[in-house]
C-alpha cells in the first residue's frame, strides 16, 4: 500500500467547485450531527471530486470528515490502478492507494482511524453495496451508520454555477437535436423506432454531447401510450404522433426533454386537441415555477388544465422531477410534496396524456428556479411540427 499526498492547488488560489462542495459537506455534517461521510463511485463521489467511475469489486472511498474534526482534511483511498486517473482528476489533497494483494480492509481501517472516524455516526453513500458498507462495519466495528443523502441532499438540489452552465450546454445540445428532427421531416417516415434512436444518439455526438442521458424514447403511434415505451421495431408512419424523449450529458451533467412531432404529414384532429391540452398544461407548469411554492402546486397548476379538459385520468405520471448529476432526483413535482422550491434548483415540467391504444402526447422542459420565477432551459418550439 502507498500513502502520498496530492496538492490540489497553491496556498492563496481561489478554490474550485468541488473543493467548496466538500466544504460544504463538512459543515453540513457538523450541522446533522455526523462525525465523517464516506463516498464510493456513485453521483455523490463525482459531485464532490469531479471523478466519474462505476461501482466495482475494489474498495475505492472518499472519506470527508466533519468541519470540526481534529484532522478535517478529506482524504480518497482508491486501487492503486487509477492512481493516475485520480491524481489528474481531482483536487483531494491526500489519496492513498492499495495493491491488488493487499488487504483493502486494512487500509480503511487505518484510513478511518487517521481522520478519527473509527467511532462515532459515520453516513455512507446510499446506493453503496451492501458488499463495501459490511467491510466499512468491520473497519469501524464501533462507529454508527447513516446515509449520505442526510448531509448531500440539501447541497445537490441547488445547483451551483458551474452545474447550470453544463446543463444549460446539455439542454442546448437536445434542443439541437429537435431541431435536426424537425428538418428530417417525411424521412423519418419508415424508419423504425430503434433506427431514429440511433440517429438521434449520433447527433446528439456530432453536435457535442456525451452518449444518452437515459434510454432515448422514440414511441410512435399507440405506442405512445406507454410513457416509458423506449423505442422498437414498429415504423413510423406519415402523419401519427411519435413521442420524443431524449437527453446527453455534458461534464457529467444531463438533458431531458420531451417533444411529440408528427412527420411527413398532418395528425387526425383528435390528436391535435390533445397537444393543445398538454401543451397549455406545460405552460401552466411552467408559470407555476417560483421561489416559495411547494412543488406539489407545479403538478397541481399543469393537472387542472388537463383535468378540465377531461383527460384526467389519462395523465398517469407526476409532472416533474429534479435533474442534476442524477436525472431523476429531488424535488419532485407530486401531489404531496410540500417542499418549497428554491433558486438554484432544476426540474422538469413535463405533464402527458395518454390514449391506450391510439396516441400519447407529452411535452417536456427543463427549468431552472430564479430569484423571481423560472429560466426554460429548453427553447425549441413546442408544437407537432
Amino acid at each position: 500500500m502507498t500513502d502520498d499526498a496530492h496538492a490540489g492547488g497553491s496556498a492563496g488560489e481561489p478554490t474550485g467547485p468541488h473543493e467548496r462542495r466538500r466544504e460544504r459537506a463538512a459543515e453540513r455534517l457538523e450541522a446533522v450531527g455526523a462525525a465523517g461521510l464516506v463516498a464510493f463511485p456513485s453521483r455523490n463521489l463525482q459531485y464532490l471530486t469531479g471523478f466519474a467511475e462505476e461501482p466495482g469489486e475494489r474498495h475505492f472511498f472518499l472519506v470527508i470528515p466533519a468541519s470540526s474534526a481534529t484532522e478535517p482534511e478529506p482524504a480518497l483511498l482508491a486501487p492503486a490502478l487509477y492512481e493516475t486517473q485520480v491524481r489528474e482528476a481531482t483536487t483531494v489533497g491526500e489519496v492513498r492507494t492499495w495493491n491488488d494483494g493487499d488487504d483493502p480492509v486494512a487500509a480503511t481501517r487505518e484510513l478511518l482511524a487517521d481522520r478519527g472516524l473509527d467511532a462515532g455516526r459515520l453516513l455512507v453513500d446510499d446506493t453503496m453495496w451492501a458488499r463495501f458498507t459490511q467491510d466499512l462495519r468491520a473497519a469501524a466495528p464501533d462507529a454508527t451508520w447513516g446515509l449520505a443523502s442526510e448531509a448531500l441532499a440539501d447541497l445537490r438540489v441547488r445547483k451551483d454555477e458551474a452545474e447550470l452552465a453544463a446543463l444549460r450546454e446539455a439542454a442546448a445540445v437536445a434542443d439541437g437535436v429537435v431541431d435536426d428532427l424537425r428538418e428530417l421531416g417525411a424521412d423519418a417516415v419508415g424508419m423504425t423506432e430503434a433506427a431514429l434512436a440511433d440517429w438521434i444518439a449520433e447527433r446528439l455526438a456530432e453536435r457535442g454531447g456525451r452518449g444518452v442521458s437515459f434510454e432515448t424514447v422514440v414511441a410512435a403511434g399507440e405506442n405512445g401510450a406507454k410513457p416509458h415505451h423506449g423505442h422498437g421495431d414498429r415504423e413510423i408512419r406519415a402523419g401519427e404522433p411519435v413521442v420524443l424523449d431524449f437527453g446527453t450529458r455534458v461534464d457529467g451533467y444531463p438533458s431531458d426533454q420531451t417533444r411529440t412531432l408528427a412527420f411527413g404529414g398532418e395528425p387526425s384532429e383528435a390528436y391535435a386537441e390533445v397537444h393543445q391540452v398538454v401543451r397549455e398544461a406545460q405552460a401552466a407548469g411552467v408559470e407555476a415555477v417560483e421561489p416559495g411554492v411547494p412543488a406539489a402546486a407545479v403538478d397541481r397548476a399543469a393537472r387542472e388544465v388537463i383535468e378540465a379538459a377531461g383527460y384526467g385520468d389519462a395523465f398517469v405520471h407526476r409532472t416533474g422531477h429534479g435533474v442534476g448529476l442524477d436525472v431523476h432526483e429531488e424535488p419532485y413535482l407530486v401531489a404531496g410534496n410540500d417542499r418549497p422550491l428554491e433558486p438554484g434548483m432544476v426540474c422538469s415540467v413535463e405533464p402527458g396524456i395518454y390514449l391506450d391504444g391510439r396516441f400519447g402526447c407529452r411535452i417536456e422542459d427543463l427549468v431552472v428556479v430564479t430569484e423571481d420565477g423560472c429560466e426554460r432551459l429548453n427553447r425549441t418550439g413546442r408544437g407537432w411540427a
